[in-house]
C-alpha cells in the first residue's frame, strides 16, 4: 500500500510569523500514516524547518546548478543545508511565467536526487490541449523528457503530481474520473520507462483546485495517492481537514 501524501504549496504567501504560527498550530494534530508536507517560500524555510515536528517541509523551486553566478536563484545545496526534504519542480507557473522547459526540469530532477532532495514533479495539460484530446500525448512527452536519463534508488524518492493547468487557481477541478484516468495513464507511462514494480510503488498526486469538498472523492481513486494543494493549504484548519480526509478516504 502506497503511503498517502498531502502536499501544500504556499506559493508566494505568508510572512515568517504567519508561517511559524501555522506550523505550531498543525504540528500535534496531523494524522499518522500519511505524509503531510508544506512547501514554503525559500526565505522562511529555515524558520519552519526548525519548528516542524510531524510536518515535512519542502521548497517550491531550485536551480539546477550547485553554486555560481546565478543571481536570485536558490542552490540545491542551500536547500539541503536547510534540512528541507522535498522540492517542487516543473510547476506550471514556473513553466509558463518563467519559461522553464522539460530540459531544465530534467536537469533539476537529476541534481535534486544527487544531493538527496526528493522532487515533486508537476505535469499537466492546458485547456486547449485537453479539448484537442492531447492530454495523454502531453503527459507522455513531459514524463519522457523530465525523467530522461534519471535513475532512482527508491521510488519513494520521487512524487509525481498531475496538475492540469486549466484547473490551477481557477476554481475548476477535474472530476475524480478525469483525474483518475490521467493518473492511471501516468502510472502506465512510468511502467514502460522504469518497470511495473517502480510504477506500482511511486506516489502520484492530483493538484488543481483541491479543497475540502472534493478531496474525499479524489482520494478514493486507486491511482491517486493524495493531493498537491494551493490556496486550501494556507489556512491551518483547512490543511488539517484535508490531511484527515485523505487519511480517512484513502483505501488503496
Amino acid at each position: 500500500m502506497r503511503k498517502p501524501v498531502l502536499a501544500g504549496n504556499w506559493k508566494m504567501n505568508k510572512t515568517r510569523d504567519e508561517a511559524i504560527s501555522f506550523v505550531l498550530q498543525v504540528n500535534d494534530k496531523l494524522p499518522k500514516g500519511i505524509d503531510c508536507i508544506v512547501c514554503a517560500p525559500s526565505i522562511i524555510l529555515r524558520d519552519v524547518v526548525k519548528r516542524a515536528d510531524n510536518l515535512k517541509i519542502g521548497a517550491q523551486n531550485m536551480c539546477e546548478a550547485e553554486k555560481g553566478a546565478y543571481t536570485g536563484e536558490i542552490s540545491p545545496l542551500m536547500l539541503k543545508d536547510t534540512n528541507v526534504e522535498y522540492v517542487i519542480l516543473g510547476h506550471s507557473e514556473r513553466r509558463t511565467m518563467y519559461n522553464e522547459t522539460d530540459e531544465t526540469v530534467n536537469l533539476k530532477i537529476k541534481k535534486a536526487l544527487e544531493v538527496g532532495l526528493k522532487p515533486i514533479l508537476c505535469i499537466g495539460e492546458t485547456l486547449e490541449e485537453r479539448e484537442a484530446a492531447k492530454t495523454e500525448e502531453v503527459l507522455k512527452r513531459q514524463i519522457t523528457l523530465d525523467f530522461k536519463g534519471v535513475s532512482f534508488d527508491d521510488p519513494l524518492d520521487v512524487i509525481v503530481a498531475y496538475e492540469p493547468i486549466w484547473a490551477i487557481g481557477t476554481g475548476k477541478s477535474a472530476t475524480s474520473a478525469q483525474a483518475e484516468e490521467a493518473c492511471g495513464y501516468i502510472r502506465t507511462v512510468l511502467s514502460s520507462i522504469f518497470g511495473p514494480k517502480f510504477a506500482e510503488e511511486i506516489r502520484i498526486l492530483y493538484g488543481g483546485s483541491v479543497n475540502t469538498a472534493n478531496i474525499g472523492e479524489l482520494a478514493s481513486q486507486p491511482d491517486i495517492d493524495g493531493g498537491l494543494v494551493g490556496g486550501a493549504s494556507l489556512d491551518s484548519g483547512s490543511f488539517l481537514e484535508l490531511c484527515h480526509a485523505l487519511k480517512t478516504n484513502r483505501k488503496y
